[in-house]
């Protein structure tokens, strides 16, 4: 196995795809390590001055804030960050050849298509809270019907929240674009939304975002308005069953897939396995005219000319220009520092600076160009590579892309997490010592990309077989096995 990698030509670095000692000898770079390497972590290739930069993925990941020294350990303790505040941005577009790849015989699965031409990877029915007041209820209703109609649908599902009262403004629009995108998501069937009565978060205000699903698809009511809301909830359910349970799986092509891309928990070897390899997947998507999401703003920062050289139009470029400096702003409104960033979690995986995690983290989008800029709460347009307007946190941004439209997730991670979300949300490991330790969250391993014991084409080929299978009912992902589904809606107003 290879102890050490080297991305880029232009790179001043090397990353340790294991953990080295102090004295280790790299004979091809003439180099000796000056002190122990932790896996993921940075070596100093070259000595660098003060202030010089630091080069990874053939770009400045920071700048040296103490002389560096060929063969010393490159982390917290002598890189910072160069970013800071808003910028101003030039469209410089990367010309590619749009031609699209044709489907071959293999890239179909066996999908739910709906009414409004969207297609679900799953036939559910999902209970959607208006208020966080009834939480309980709707988990008992699902409870019961999973009890009483096992088998007829995929599942009966609902995905708690504290907000939908006292809320003013932007936080309660935030509120109801998240839950009107889970009803609209194709992977429900049915949806029962269920309120409390005396809410901020209206009825009729929610459904009124959704004119484009069956009626026929929806029930609601309010519990201060029935005797007993659960034997309630269980009868408008097994009415929805009247024509969610006569739904067929049927043969339609892969590029009715819609797949959010995210990171949780990077470590150094993230934009060396699974960030790139995701990113081929998304490649390959979008090449048949399928549609990914990549989100998670903030971890954009640093990276976001690379994203914006991609823009297929100026019209996109400048809607990329506005989410990025957007959410600059915001964070500034909150006198808060633009590139707090990376976490602890992060960096005790090898990730020093956000330049270095971002460019790591944007890998996610292969190299697609950039087709649409969505608001977040707002759905995605079938087709290329769409960016959505979320903040970096997992429960956030992966619910945005649910919102936005996607019927599954591929969540990269290094450092591993059991968190899943209302979609089949398939866990990509970095490194196989997390896929061995954590068999019960992880899905797929990335890790032996790094070992050398499989190539890209290999894992990549493996990856869309895995995909299609789940897409197709065929599995499930460990987030659907151990009835890990959350939501996160985001919030920054006033709450009275």
């Amino acid at each position: 196995m290879k102890k050490w990698i080297h991305i880029h030509p232009d790179d001043s670095v090397l990353i340790a795809l294991d953990t080295l000692e102090k004295g280790f000898v790299i004979h091809e770079w003439d180099l000796i390590l000056q002190q122990d390497v932790p896996r993921g972590h940075k070596i100093a290739l070259k000595s660098h001055a003060v202030n010089e930069c630091v080069i990874r993925y053939g770009f400045p990941i920071g700048n040296a804030s103490v002389s560096i020294g060929k063969g010393e350990w490159i982390h917290s303790h002598n890189l910072r960050t160069g970013l800071s505040g808003t910028l101003e941005y030039s469209y410089q577009p990367v010309v590619k050849n749009q031609s699209k790849t044709e489907l071959n015989e293999f890239d179909y699965f066996l999908g739910y298509r709906r009414e409004n031409g969207r297609v679900g990877t799953r036939n559910e029915i999902w209970i959607v809270n208006t208020v966080g007041c009834v939480n309980r209820s709707a988990e008992l209703i699902a409870a019961e019907c999973n009890r009483r109609f096992a088998g007829l649908v995929d599942g009966f599902h609902t995905f708690s929240h504290p907000y939908g009262c006292s809320q003013l403004g932007d936080d309660l629009h935030y509120t109801q674009k998240v839950l009107a995108g889970l009803i609209r998501n194709p992977n429900a069937g049915g949806v029962l939304v269920l309120g409390l009565g005396c809410e901020n978060n209206r009825m009729n205000d929610l459904l009124n975002l959704v004119p484009d699903v069956n009626p026929a698809r929806i029930r609601s009511f309010y519990s201060q308005s029935v005797g007993d809301e659960i034997e309630e909830g269980v009868e408008q359910i097994e009415l929805l069953l009247e024509t969610v349970k006569l739904d067929k799986r049927e043969r339609v092509p892969a590029s009715e897939l819609i797949l959010g891309m995210k990171c949780g928990g990077s470590d150094g070897l993230s934009g060396i396995t699974a960030n790139p390899l995701v990113g081929r997947i998304s490649d390959y998507l979008t090449n048949i005219g399928g549609t990914s999401i990549i989100t998670e703003v903030p971890e954009m920062f640093g990276a976001e000319q690379v994203i914006m050289n991609r823009a297929e139009t100026k019209e996109v470029f400048t809607a990329t220009v506005s989410l990025i400096n957007g959410f600059k702003e915001y964070f500034l409104r909150h006198n808060q520092p633009v590139y707090e960033n990376p976490s602890p979690g992060n960096k005790d995986g090898g990730i020093t600076t956000l330049e270095e995690k971002s460019l790591g983290a944007i890998q996610k989008g292969g190299q697609a160009m950039v087709t649409q800029v969505k608001n977040y709460g707002e759905e995605v347009q079938k087709g290329g590579l769409a960016l959505v307007q979320a903040p970096g946190n997992d429960g956030v941004s992966c619910t945005a892309e649910v919102v936005a439209g996607a019927n599954m997730l591929l969540f990269t991670t290094g450092r591993g997490t059991p968190l899943g979300f209302p979609v089949p949300t398939i866990k990509i490991s970095t490194n196989t010592e997390i896929f061995e330790k954590k068999p019960n969250w992880i899905d797929f391993n990335a890790g032996e990309i790094a070992k050398g014991t499989e190539s890209f084409d290999e894992a990549e080929s493996r990856l869309w077989k895995y995909i299609l299978q789940l897409a197709s009912g065929e599995i499930q992902t460990k987030n659907e096995k151990n009835g890990y589904r959350e939501i996160a809606i985001w919030k920054e107003g006033v709450t009275l």
